[in-house]
């Protein structure tokens, strides 16, 4: 396969910079607050935006960003509700790798944003997350409101789900924390972070401006390198392998990984199974890709992977599960390496590190350096597969052309976006559940992004704001596909895409029900012997229809449906197209009929008794 070579995105801040937005009345004030020298270590760490929705515990700060810093460097976003603010921030790392900063108003907007902050965790993605508590000192609280936004131990609440907390009351110890929180978060398993500023140190009056820390002496550490004998016995099972598998799972973004990951695949002719809970990681159309990327294991995939004797895992999510699809009860026949760093942060509150696998060899680094010393350390190998002697493998069936005029199917939806797009980049910035793998192929590593993490319905749309912020400049179209429950449960977090001219496309996979529940219904219902046809019952969003293109307008973008065929999809896309390449944010509401593939069928709706 060629090599690809295009830049990620992140790498060059100024190609993702929004035109700067609310521009303050210069400030001439000398004086020096303590939430300046708060605003000042954002500015180092290098954090191009900040998200938040206003709130008197970080009025100080408020203050400092704007009349201090002059909202710039980092530039403020406005969110509608707290979870916008993190999502925001975890869809911009989804792209860039790269944290941004969300403030959340004392213990209220922490209980807000504690959903996405979880997705963030979940998905082992960067994001600072800062708060505010009133005073600290019981005798400076005003009456009433500042006792009900004051707590004694603000981050236990999602002291589970982050990697780091603390709650500071003074300059210096606020400049700490905030370089520990900033090298953790961006530490392998990375992940949300939280630091609670006291309201009264904020408002305190400083003799001088605070000093700062000389930021490159508290930069997180570089990756860690794989021992050189582990890598010589793995070289060594490889070239003894006949039938190795790749789990290709939570990897970076970057060109380098992705051309490094093809290369190891030929040089030992390993298949490559890729996983829609992950961004891309493998191109799909190479003849060593396995079965259609899915949530759940395809039964192609689950004989490939039941056929291997050497099972690699590149930081696979839910790495025993996946193994007992394929082998059952059986012991795993098969040699099984883990490259992880994931064990660092699993505890005893979340089961998000999903069960324990069997390993033959473990090691405890991130896929890229591993991989990259594989390479070194069998650079004289002859590959058993190249491209001279196989072609790029066909793209997969899509069965036949959608009836222009019939109604629509998540596959005949796929279909047509993917035709009226084939001129242009496009990243999938989010597919939703009742999406299958052969309906797209991904051929470099911002083609899709991956899911929310947690689960969390309501996440997505902040997530794919976030993400088309990342995007801006990079020459793509961002587009995401998203369901009619996730977007109403999220809709608001498109204002703050209007507000900061942030142009994507989001198609609503609108099959007017919470799908995913009602085969749950059914499936207890053929459990039990009662009627399966009750199982819409509490689920549907109908009667009255939700106007979603509506609600889109009312937050500022352009909204077009509800769209039911594929001729009006066709001419609907291309007005909406155009409208994203002037710079606008686009809605389209597109009526689908309900249905998931098999494989998620299965395994959603497993019996938890064994029945």
């Amino acid at each position: 396969m060629t090599a690809v070579k295009n830049d990620l995105p992140g790498e060059s801040r100024a190609a993702v910079t929004v035109p700067r937005r609310d521009v303050p009345v210069p400030s001439t004030d000398g004086s020096a607050w303590g939430s300046d020298a708060i605003a000042d270590m954002l500015r180092g760490l290098d954090i191009p935006y900040v998200l938040l929705n206003p709130g008197a515990s970080f009025r100080g700060l408020h203050d400092s960003l704007v009349n201090h810093l002059g909202n710039r460097d980092p530039q403020m976003l406005l969110v509608l509700h707290e979870e916008h603010a993190v999502a925001i921030a975890h869809g911009y790392a989804k792209v860039t790798g790269k944290p941004l900063a969300a403030i959340l108003h004392s213990n209220v907007g922490l209980m807000h944003g504690s959903m996405a902050i979880y997705d963030a965790w979940a998905d082992r993605a960067p994001v600072l997350v800062f708060g505010a508590t009133g005073p600290v000192d019981s005798a400076q609280r005003r009456p009433w409101i500042d006792w009900l936004h004051t707590a004694a131990d603000q981050a236990a609440l999602v002291r589970h789900f982050v990697k780091w907390d603390a709650q500071v009351t003074s300059v210096a110890g606020a400049q700490e924390a905030m370089l520990r929180a900033n090298r953790i978060a961006n530490t392998a398993p990375r992940g949300p972070v939280y630091v609670c500023f006291d309201a009264a140190m904020q408002e305190m009056r400083l003799d001088a401006p605070a000093a700062l820390p000389d930021f490159a002496r508290y930069a997180p550490p570089q990756p860690v390198h794989p021992a050189a004998p582990d890598v010589e016995r793995l070289a060594s099972w490889l070239r003894e392998s006949r039938r190795p598998v790749i789990l290709a799972g939570r990897v970076d973004r970057s060109m380098q990984g992705w051309n490094e990951r093809i290369a190891l695949a030929e040089r030992f002719g390993a298949r490559v199974i890729t996983d829609l809970k992950a961004a891309a990681a493998f191109p799909t159309r190479h003849p060593l890709h396995g079965g259609p990327a899915s949530m759940f294991l395809s039964p192609e995939n689950v004989k490939l992977l039941a056929d291997a004797d050497l099972v690699l895992s590149l930081d696979w999510i839910d790495l025993a599960g996946t193994l007992r699809q394929a082998w059952d009860d059986r012991p795993v026949a098969s040699r099984v390496v883990q490259v992880s760093v994931d064990h660092h942060l699993h505890n005893g509150y979340s089961m998000d590190h999903q069960g324990l696998p069997p390993a033959d060899l473990f090691l405890a680094c991130e896929p890229e350096p591993l991989v990259a010393a594989l390479l070194q350390a069998t650079r004289d190998e002859a590959a058993r597969w190249s491209s001279a002697s196989a072609a790029a493998a066909p793209g997969r069936d899509r069965g036949a052309a959608p009836d222009d005029d019939g109604p629509l199917t998540v596959g005949s939806l796929a279909r047509v976006v993917r035709e009226e797009t084939v001129d242009d980049p496009v990243t999938l910035m989010r597919l939703p559940l009742s999406w299958s793998g052969e309906m797209w192929d991904f051929e470099e590593p911002l083609d899709y992004l991956g899911f929310d993490g947690g689960g969390g319905i309501g996440s997505g749309p902040g997530m794919v704001v976030g993400s088309a912020l990342a995007l801006q400049g990079s020459g793509r179209l961002p587009v995401a596909m998203i369901g009619d429950g996730d977007f109403l449960m999220g809709v608001t977090a498109f204002w703050t895409a209007a507000n900061a001219r942030i142009p994507l496309l989001t198609l609503v996979v609108n099959n007017r029900s919470f799908f995913n529940d009602e085969l749950h219904q059914e499936r207890v219902a053929r459990q039990r012997s009662r009627p399966v046809e009750n199982r819409w019952i509490g689920q549907r969003i109908d009667d009255p229809a939700p106007d979603l293109a509506m609600m889109a307008r009312a937050q500022g973008l352009a909204g077009f449906g509800p769209v039911e065929s594929a001729k009006a999809l066709r001419a609907t896309l291309r007005e909406a197209i155009a409208c994203v390449k002037q710079g606008q944010g686009v809605v389209v509401d597109v009526r689908v009929q309900p249905g998931y593939a098999p494989s998620m069928v299965q395994g959603m709706t497993r019996s938890h008794t064994g029945d």
